[in-house]
Order: C-alpha cells, then structure tokens, then sequence
C-alpha cells in the first residue's frame, strides 16, 4: 500500500518536473542572485565580489533622482493606459459585444498590436512622429494645423505622452479581449429583462453591466499596471530614455546602469527596489479587489 502511494507521488512529479526545473532555472534562481547582487559592488567582470551590505541602497534612495524620476515617468504611462487605454479597449469591446455584421474580423483586427514586436512598432512609430517627414506633421500641415508640427519624440514637452501613446496603441488589444470575454459571459437573460422594463441602455450598463464586470475591470487593471510599470522594448526602439531623461523608466535605467557603468550590484539594487514597488502595488490592488467584492 505504501509503496502503491509512492509510485503515484513519484509518478506525479515526474510529470511537473519540467516545469519546476524551469522555474527553478529561469525564475527562482535568478530572483536570489538579485537580492545577492544588490549587497555587493560587483562590476559584471571581476570574479570577486565586495560586500557593501546596504550602502547600494542607501545611495539609491539618497542620491539618486534619475531613478526616482524614471518610476514617475513609468507611474505617468501607467495612469494613462488605465484610463485612456482601457476606456478605449472597454468601449471596443462594448461594440463587439454586440450582433455587428464582421464582428469577428474586428476582434482579429483589434488584438493585433498586442502580438506585433515592440520594436517594429516603435520602429514603424517613429516614422509616424519625425519632425521631418513624419505622417501625424503631414497631417497636421494638410489640415491647416501646420504650427502644432514638431519633432514629437525629440521635444520634452512631447516625447513622455507620444510614448504613452504608442503603448497605449500596443496594448489595448488584450484587454478588449479579456473584456468581451467578461461581456459574454454575462447571461443575456438579464438585459432581455431590463428591455422588458423599460431599462435604456445607460441604465443597463449601469446597473447589469458593470456589478458584473467588476471582477474583470480588476484583473485588467491589475495586469495593465504590471505591464506598463515594466514597459521597455518601446522606449529602446524610440527614445532610449530622451531627451534628457524625460521618458527614463525603470526598465531602461536599470540597465543602463548596469551595463554603461559596470555597476552591476547597485543595478541589482534598484531591481529590488522596484520589485518591491510592483509586490507592494500588487498587494494594495488585490486587497482593494477583495473589498470591493465584499460591498
């Protein structure tokens, strides 16, 4: 009997192996050598590591306003891709939601950003915002708005929303789909009944729509600032933390940091510090999720 009980055991795990190696390999282990790292004045060469225990920190919260400057600009595209990017993704999918002749090609259209390289699209977005021959100048120009034209992403005034926007074009596709996913799995009985009594479509929304959907607006947002917090691959292909550092996230000070100047255990140190950022963002969030559902 016992010995039935630890082939089934041993039979379960050979089977999730895999998966744990990998975690183990890819994340578990990685996440260690941080923390090791981050203690440490370690320049990515030398075999031989300093202990400066707390010093990396010390000099991040204290000396350090690049930073600190890169986690508002990554705080600024976060608040603008949970109100405009998923105002938008929401609105999309409220209409495909709906008995729409091509519905079906218009939820294909919509998730392809999301798929797209983040490369090719800052590539393809930095033709659309050039100062010189740029396609959103020409247009301006066609329209007689010629005076807004400008070098959008080389412009500080500029260059932090033009990115925001180009994410915000990547990424609203994924969450219209878990959206409409959410729409559909509400029982159309209810809205047949609110029809009935005499409901219009401000008061179904209101008082159908949305109760239900709370869930899903969470999980979108949730995953929205997780994302966007770590937004990279548009930066590099656009900006590179320009000018100055007005579009600097922590993605791209970090590894500027890391490999411009060798500092490899103060670069650890600032992944720590906004690991610990997202863990503590992510805990306020789920917290707020369990006490909405509880109202």
């Amino acid at each position: 009997m016992h010995l039935q009980k630890l082939r089934n055991f041993a039979g379960n795990y050979v089977f999730i192996a895999p998966a744990l190696l990998f975690f183990f390999t890819f994340s578990l282990y990685p996440f260690i050598k941080v923390f090791q790292l981050s203690v440490t004045d370690w320049d990515g060469i030398s075999p031989m590591m300093g202990i400066v225990w707390l010093a990396n920190f010390k000099d991040l919260f204290m000396d350090n306003p690049v930073f600190w400057l890169s986690m508002k600009n990554a705080f600024v595209v976060t608040l603008l891709a949970l109100t405009v990017q998923n105002s938008m993704a929401l609105f999309l999918a409220l209409l495909c939601d709906r008995d729409i002749r091509g519905g079906n090609v218009y939820r294909v259209i919509f998730y392809l950003p999301p798929v797209l390289s983040g490369i090719v699209v800052g590539l393809i977005w930095n033709w659309i915002y050039d100062g010189n021959y740029g396609l959103l100048n020409h247009f301006l120009s066609f329209i007689g708005l010629g005076d807004l034209t400008r070098a959008w992403l080389s412009d500080s005034r500029t260059a932090l929303v033009g990115v925001s926007m180009i994410h915000m074009w990547k990424g609203f596709g994924w969450g219209f789909i878990i959206l409409l996913a959410g729409l559909q799995s509400i029982p159309r009985e209810l809205y047949e009944a609110a029809r009935v009594d005499g409901a219009n479509s401000w008061v179904v929304f209101k008082n159908i729509t949305v109760p239900l959907m709370i869930p899903v607006f969470i999980l979108v947002s949730i995953l929205t600032i997780l994302g966007t917090m770590q937004i990279y691959d548009i930066i590099i292909a656009t900006t590179g933390g320009g000018p100055g550092y007005h579009t600097e996230v922590p993605m791209t000070r970090i590894l500027t940091t890391m490999l411009n100047t060798s500092q490899f255990g103060y670069a650890s140190a600032m992944g720590v510090v906004f690991g610990v950022i997202l863990l503590v963002v992510s805990l306020v969030q789920i917290r707020a999720s369990k006490m909405m559902r509880q109202v």
